[in-house]
């Protein structure tokens, strides 16, 4: 059974920090490419960062630049978004999902699979 299991989502004060993890298991972990997506209520999800299953290389939205960094653990299957600097704008249910089309991984659409998500709360 394929499975992403999100966690380390919660409360926290603006300038603060959170970091979320992506366990992922039934699939080849290296043959995916793994995106960090997130969603208010109300809005269309967007892409927030993604890494490469070919090269490891890292991509970021610009709000996010400078503040995010995302990085994996092949031998744990896992994926972390460090977040740093929150703003409540961050304020979200954040989704990690996998892809095998690296090519298009800032395309949500061209993606497999998705985890159910965690919500980040960031107050002012």
């Amino acid at each position: 059974e394929v499975q992403l299991v999100e966690s380390g989502g919660g409360l926290v004060q603006a300038g603060g920090s959170l970091r979320l993890s992506c366990a992922a298991s039934g699939f080849t972990f290296d043959d995916y490419a793994i995106g960090w997506f997130r969603q208010v209520p109300g809005k269309e999800r967007e892409g927030v960062s993604w890494i490469s299953n070919s090269d490891g290389s890292t991509d970021y939205t610009d709000s996010v630049k400078g503040r995010f960094t995302m990085s994996s653990d092949n031998a744990k299957n896992t994926v972390y978004l460090e977040m740093n600097s929150l703003k409540p704008e961050d304020t979200a249910t954040y989704y990690c999902a996998a892809t095998t089309r690296d090519w298009g991984r800032q395309y949500e659409l061209l993606y497999d699979y998705w985890g159910q998500g965690t919500l980040v709360t960031v107050s002012s």
